[in-house]
């Protein structure tokens, strides 16, 4: 059995297939040093994660996720508080954890940055957040734990079988808005217990999520701490107003949202579906523990 082998998981509809034609190269430029490269294949996400923990108990020295925040979240399953080197390549629609960590956008720079990383045995030690549901069950996300309107719409969208594509979020939003109400939440923060009434919570370990929207613009991927945030009650023209700011992130000047750090967070509300980097968690309660230096990122 080979060891000592480069892991790459690669999604071809991630960014929509727009990056499709650049697979063969970035493989080239992945190995280039002389390392074999390994390929993997894998036809469903749970598939995807059941491939990557393979690699890396077969001895990889290193798992690369080619796709967006989704292929991202898969692979890291596998890497996370492990001794094994973890590569990006940005090919999805939204990038948000790549953005967070300064990965280049260009695919064939980030390949060659991988293995000038492996070549010289650099890694920046970067945290990843853990999150467990009322049951036990763990997942490791890199970016956003979303919590309060924008996870209603994830869930939402997710039932819906047509419209296909974008469209699909934009009549998510709409029914969400029509019926949009504010929730109690419970939020333990390092011990302490708040009790608010919310439409906006996140939980993050980097900025923004949903491609691009810096829902937390403060927050550090390595700075050991997540960052809270949570917005007492808006209504339908407070929340419409506020969301074109999320972009910039100013946001967080408006006197109803709250921002917090921390490094352990615990987050419930009925009814609540969580989703981190894009993809279903469970229903809340979840509890969020910052793992400080999870990740070794080869960039």
């Amino acid at each position: 059995m080979t060891t000592d082998f480069i892991a790459v998981l690669a999604n071809p509809r991630a960014g929509r297939g727009r990056h499709r034609g650049l697979l063969p190269g970035v493989l080239h430029a992945l190995g280039a040093a002389g390392r074999p490269v390994r390929l993997l294949e894998a036809e469903t996400g749970v598939a995807a994660e059941q491939v990557c923990h393979r690699a890396v108990a077969d001895g990889a020295v290193a798992l690369v996720a080619v796709g967006g925040d989704g292929t991202v979240h898969r692979a890291l399953q596998a890497v996370a508080g492990r001794p094994v080197g973890f590569g990006v390549i940005a090919a999805g629609t939204g990038n948000d954890f790549a953005t967070a960590v300064a990965v280049p956008a260009d695919p064939l720079l980030a390949a060659a940055g991988i293995t000038a990383a492996l070549e010289a045995d650099r890694h920046h030690r970067i945290d990843a957040a853990l999150a467990a549901d009322a049951a036990g069950r763990e997942r490791w996300f890199c970016a956003v734990l979303a919590a309060g309107f924008d996870a209603l719409v994830n869930e939402c969208a997710n039932r819906m079988a047509w419209p296909r594509g974008p469209r699909r979020y934009d009549l998510a939003i709409m029914l969400e808005l029509a019926r949009l109400r504010a929730r109690t939440y419970t939020l333990e923060i390092d011990g302490e217990t708040r009790t608010v009434r919310a439409e906006i919570v996140a939980v993050g370990n980097a900025a923004s999520y949903g491609g691009g929207m810096r829902i937390l613009p403060d927050a550090e991927p390595a700075d050991g701490l997540l960052d809270v945030i949570y917005a007492s009650p808006l209504g339908r023209g407070g929340l419409t107003r506020l969301k074109p700011r999320l972009r910039r992130g100013t946001h967080v000047t408006d006197p109803r949202v709250t921002v917090l750090r921390a490094r352990h967070v615990r987050v419930h509300a009925e009814g609540i579906v969580g989703y981190a980097d894009g993809e279903r968690l469970g229903p809340l309660p979840l509890d969020v523990k910052v793992v400080p230096g999870a990740i070794r990122l080869l960039r």
